[in-house]
């Protein structure tokens, strides 16, 4: 068994073709590169019992030598268990899984349900590199995953570091940047199978547990937790290109996630690259915004307006007009996705959590952080915050909307901090299930009252726009009506924000 070390990058096949072409790499290789024809086919009950526990299993063929692997998929992306083993058949020989992560789910029952899924070809030129005192495999894969029914072709570039410094790995890979169109690939080929096999290629991606070791270090944890973020963000790639409300919403979670994750580890990242990531992060989610506001300002409030008086003709005029105002939002989220800054943003915040300068700054109190036990900094950082916020919770009636605005914020990084440390921070059941009722309850409430001031502000700029009569007093009875129940969504949030105090 070996704990993988590896960075995937997609790309075209002329992206492969550019890559393998670079002169310093042919002469880094030596003339000792490979092909090899791989066929590979995965294994599992009909109703996915080792996709369910994050496990993999395949028999590999590469000529006469057929190789059976297990691995234990992460949310980590560049680290995953694996167990290989050379076989003598194109079967799985599961009396060698015993020590490997499948072993707890081999009773006799799963044995006798496991059956060939999905296989993947691929044509793979394999080139072994010595680096500074690195030893790195170079593969580069064209082919396609194969079910029943469908056909995915893939272009890849892996980079697996198997002895030395993973800044090796994280230099060849923007080293290939500059030549060829790579970025980051969150998906193993195990994955695109079973999400050919569901149909679910472009389905929204939610957030994943990030498990923590116990032991894991504050740098650890916080590459471990921005790793997961990254995942989800690019993980919707293809449910945003696709216009999916769900899956734009999804990358937008993805973003808030990273950023709490960045505020909530500050003290440690002190290097010049941060401030440059913060930006484009901003700037994704603000590609995603109008799609999403109006979005919600459609479904969740004029499609029930309108179902109520289906024969009010300005709500019709107003919905035809907000459908394309929100047509207009997808079609630049999309861009936004399909943009090479988007491709290059993806794969600079991976090479950072993996090698960026804040693993590497001398300053002896940064220093110290990083290796502090993440446990004990967990428990301190959440309950500092949520003190902050019980505090301002309790004068929520005197806050104006920045500073609500500001105080739901901190809720969320007080939920995303809960969620990220999750395997670490061991609340007492029923005090933690009390104290994360209450911080949902009060992000919800917060949340309508943001959602009725962007409504608020979105109809201010069809008003000013010149818009009908018509359409400008619907607006104005929609807007109208939100501020009526204003009130009561204040008096819930003062309500959570109370119990929150209780409970922390």
């Amino acid at each position: 068994m070996g704990a993988e070390i590896e960075l995937k990058l997609a790309t075209s096949k002329r992206g492969l073709q550019q890559a393998m072409a670079l002169p310093w790499l042919k002469k880094q290789a030596n003339d000792v590169s490979r092909k090899q024809e791989l066929t590979s086919v995965y294994f599992d009950t009909n109703d996915f019992v080792l996709r369910e526990h994050d496990i993999s299993l395949r028999v590999r063929k590469a000529g006469a030598q057929r190789l059976q692997t297990i691995k234990a998929n992460s949310s980590a992306l560049v680290a995953r268990e694996e167990w290989e083993t050379e076989i003598d058949r194109d079967e799985p020989k599961l009396e060698l899984a015993r020590d490997t992560a499948l072993a707890p789910l081999l009773t006799a029952k799963l044995t006798k349900q496991l059956k060939p899924i999905f296989e993947t070809r691929v044509e793979r030129v394999v080139i072994p590199l010595h680096i500074g005192d690195s030893d790195i495999e170079l593969a580069f894969d064209q082919g396609c995953v194969v079910t029943a029914d469908a056909k995915l072709d893939l272009a890849e570039i892996e980079i697996e570091l198997k002895h030395g410094d993973r800044s090796e790995l994280a230099r060849l890979a923007r080293k290939l940047a500059q030549i060829a169109p790579v970025t980051l690939s969150v998906r193993a080929k195990a994955e695109l199978g079973y999400a050919l096999l569901d149909g679910a290629l472009n389905a929204p991606v939610f957030a994943e547990p990030v498990m923590i070791a116990r032991q894991a270090t504050v740098a650890d944890a916080f590459a471990t937790v921005g790793l997961a973020c990254l995942r989800q963000i690019a993980g919707n790639e293809g449910a945003v290109r696709n216009g999916e409300p769900e899956g734009i919403h999804q990358m937008r979670v993805g973003l808030r996630r990273m950023r709490a994750a960045l505020s909530l580890f500050k003290d440690m990242l002190h290097d010049r690259k941060v401030k440059g990531l913060k930006r484009e992060l901003k700037w994704l989610t603000e590609q995603l915004g109008p799609a999403r506001d109006f979005d919600v300002f459609v479904s969740k409030t004029l499609t029930p307006y309108r179902a109520k008086y289906p024969d009010r003709q300005e709500f019709e005029i107003l919905e035809h007009d907000l459908e394309r105002t929100r047509n207009a939002g997808f079609a630049t989220a999309r861009a936004a996705a399909e943009s090479e800054r988007f491709r290059s943003l993806l794969l600079d915040c991976a090479l950072w959590l993996l090698d960026g300068d804040w693993r590497n700054d001398t300053d002896a109190l940064t220093q110290a952080l990083r290796k502090r036990l993440a446990r004990a900094f967990a428990l301190d950082e959440l309950a500092r915050r949520i003190r902050k916020v019980s505090k301002r919770g309790r004068k929520l009636d005197r806050l104006d909307w920045r500073k609500r605005h500001k105080l739901r914020i901190a809720v969320k990084k007080v939920r995303y901090g809960r969620e990220f440390f999750a395997t670490l921070c061991c609340d007492g059941r029923k005090a933690g299930r009390k104290l994360d009722r209450a911080l949902k309850e009060l992000q919800s409430e917060l949340g309508i009252l943001n959602d009725m001031r962007v409504h608020l502000e979105r109809a201010r700029e069809f008003a000013s726009a010149g818009k009908a009569a018509k359409m400008a007093f619907a607006i104005g009875c929609l807007t109208g009506r939100e501020e009526t129940s204003a009130s009561d969504a204040l008096t819930k949030a003062l309500a959570a924000g109370k119990r929150l105090q209780k409970a922390a």
